[in-house]
């Protein structure tokens, strides 16, 4: 079940013969101290060396290509070392030389993937008994073991928890999450970090040094971007840049094996889009796919930019940790800077949906162009708020039906809010028409209709549509208005009772009035409220009683007041018939049905 590898790695340039070993397996690291972007773990391994406290069992976790089963060879040569243990093997001894390459008969590396049964375990517990050949420890290494099966786990427990003296467990993973609770309380735990862009780059730069070739450095970068954190996809694709060119690597090349486009293309996109130029964008996109690159990887470039603009928008022209290269970052702060968070964030999010239904579709071209033009219409899309505050407005076949003084507002467009279309078509009221004056009004007993309709038709129609449940105000001594609202419109009290909104409300009355007035909202029960006088007569005031009837059941019916308490709805009309028995309902609710 030992996994057998190649031949012993050096970190010599690679010998010209058939026989050619990748620099993934080349320059793995041989010590702790070779180990880059995993110093934390280094140390702690270290530490625990040298006061004698290695534990039996160790999990390592982290992405790939990030250096777990090299730290465990190396953990594995520092136990067996012919001069340990020792926090430095010396790489030379027989014992070194085979766990390096994965030969020793005392350091079993197993495939998870590949010995996931219940009767590779009981093996694995039949063998711990007996004691290491030459070493002083037998060391079993098992990659990816989060693909054991639960029998497995379990088979696992006991010689997990106790096992021989001799024997040492070193886990690796890249999904914990998969591996059972009762196996990570038994073994200590070490996540591994990606590995930084700028740790890559070096290490990527050492390599062709050693290689006696050269590289672009901002071909390196790209590469470092590429490999996502991992050491070894960084060297596995320098490996094959390396064998692609010539003796230097430059931008292009990696252009051209990866498929992605040059970042002037990538930003001339991107200008096209901010510009709101659909036309421009699409006849982008086309020449992007003529010229073959992948459309897939392209889109991780736009992505990768809309990124940067929003780290741009938040952290300024100083952020760091940005993908784009250095000679673009003034286009892009430049960009940020002319963008709304909110915009970008929109822009981003449709790119990562897009990229998202890439994946399970073959029309990919069809559906990036969709995202792409989306883009470049974003700025026409309404938002959230702005479509409540229309769907708050009332139509205008509405207005001779329910007139409202918050209709008023339909009449021109306030500022910096877009009007829905069939309100930006309609022709503007005149000044005769609108009730707005020229100049300030004086508020007095016979001007407060005439105020109060201008007042709300400038606080907004979402408040005002909260304000029209309490009525006319009442001027309640020198500057001073009332608004009395019923017990059932609290919701709508609280919320004109929010001193935003009441610091709105008296400022659109100083500017429609010229004068200081303070609002007071209070509450007032619905018995206190005056009700018109019944009539008796049955030619004329029948039918409107009955209408009025009508409508004071429905307003008591559960579901009916739930509706004008959250939403602010109103009655505004009974069809006849309402609550007869041949509508299978009563004229009054059920009290058990009322109090659910």
């Amino acid at each position: 079940m030992a996994k057998r590898k190649g031949t012993v790695p050096t970190a010599e340039p690679a010998p010209r013969s058939e026989n050619y070993t990748v620099l993934a397996r080349r320059y793995r690291p041989q010590q702790f101290s070779d180990l880059v972007g995993q110093e934390p773990v280094a140390r702690a391994l270290v530490n625990a060396l040298q006061s004698n406290r290695v534990a039996h069992a160790y999990l390592f976790t982290g992405a790939r290509g990030v250096g777990k089963t090299s730290t465990a060879r190396i953990l594995a040569k520092a136990l067996n070392c012919v001069q340990g243990p020792t926090t430095t093997p010396c790489g030379t001894c027989d014992i070194c030389q085979s766990i390096a390459v994965g030969e020793d008969v005392d350091v079993i590396e197993i495939d998870g993937a590949s010995n996931r049964r219940i009767d590779e375990v009981r093996e694995i517990r039949q063998n711990v008994q007996y004691r290491p050949s030459r070493a002083r420890y037998k060391i079993y290494i098992i990659d990816e073991v989060h693909q054991l099966t639960k029998e497995a786990f379990n088979a696992l427990l006991k010689t997990l928890e106790e096992p021989p003296d001799h024997v040492k467990f070193i886990f690796a993973t890249t999904e914990v999450e998969k591996i059972p609770i009762t196996i990570l309380s038994r073994c200590q735990r070490f996540d591994f970090a990606g590995i930084g862009t700028a740790r890559i780059v070096d290490r990527l730069r050492e390599i062709v040094t050693q290689e006696a070739m050269a590289a672009d450095s901002e071909a390196l970068e790209m590469v470092a971007r590429r490999a996502g954190g991992s050491m070894r996809d960084a060297q596995s694709l320098l490996d094959q840049l390396l064998a692609f060119g010539t003796e230097r690597l430059t931008v292009e090349q990696v252009h051209r094996l990866l498929g992605t486009a040059r970042d002037e293309r990538v930003h001339e996109l991107a200008a096209a889009i901010l510009e709101h130029d659909a036309k421009k964008t699409v006849d982008l996109l086309h020449q992007a796919a003529e010229e073959g690159l992948q459309l897939g990887e392209f889109l991780d470039q736009l992505m990768d930019y809309w990124r940067d603009l929003m780290i741009v928008s938040c952290a300024g022209p100083e952020a760091t940790n940005l993908t784009v290269a250095t000679r673009q970052r003034p286009i892009l702060c430049s960009q940020a800077a002319g963008l709304q968070l909110d915009t970008i964030l929109a822009g981003l999010d449709i790119l990562s949906a897009t990229k998202a239904r890439l994946r399970g579709s073959s029309h990919g071209r069809v559906l990036l162009e969709m995202a792409l033009v989306r883009l470049a219409r974003l700025e026409d899309l309404v938002p959230l708020a702005q479509l409540a505050q229309w769907l708050g407005q009332p139509q205008p076949g509405q207005a001779a039906r329910s007139p409202s003084p918050s209709s008023a507002s339909l009449g021109a467009p306030r500022p910096g809010v877009v009007q829905p279309p069939e309100i930006a078509k309609k022709k503007p009221l005149t000044n005769a028409e609108s009730p707005r004056t020229g100049g300030a009004t004086p508020l007095a007993e016979e001007s407060l209709a005439q105020v109060w309709q201008e007042v709300l038709a400038q606080v907004g129609a979402l408040l005002s549509n909260e304000l029209h449940k309490a009525g006319l105000p009442a001027i309640s001594g020198p500057n001073t208005l009332v608004l009395h609202f019923q017990s059932r419109y609290n919701l709508s009290r609280e919320h004109c009772q929010n001193p935003t909104n009441v610091t709105r409300i008296e400022d659109t009355l100083k500017k429609v009035t010229g004068q200081v007035w303070h609002l007071r909202i209070e509450s007032v029960s619905e018995a206190n409220v005056s009700q018109p006088p019944e009539t008796n007569g049955r030619d004329t005031e029948a039918p409107i009683s009955q209408s009025r009837r009508q409508r004071q059941e429905a307003m008591q019916l559960p579901l009916v007041k739930r509706v004008m308490e959250v939403m602010g709805a109103q009655i505004l009309d009974v069809d006849e018939g309402f609550g007869s028995a041949e509508n299978g309902t009563t004229d009054a609710p059920d009290p058990e049905q009322a109090e659910e």
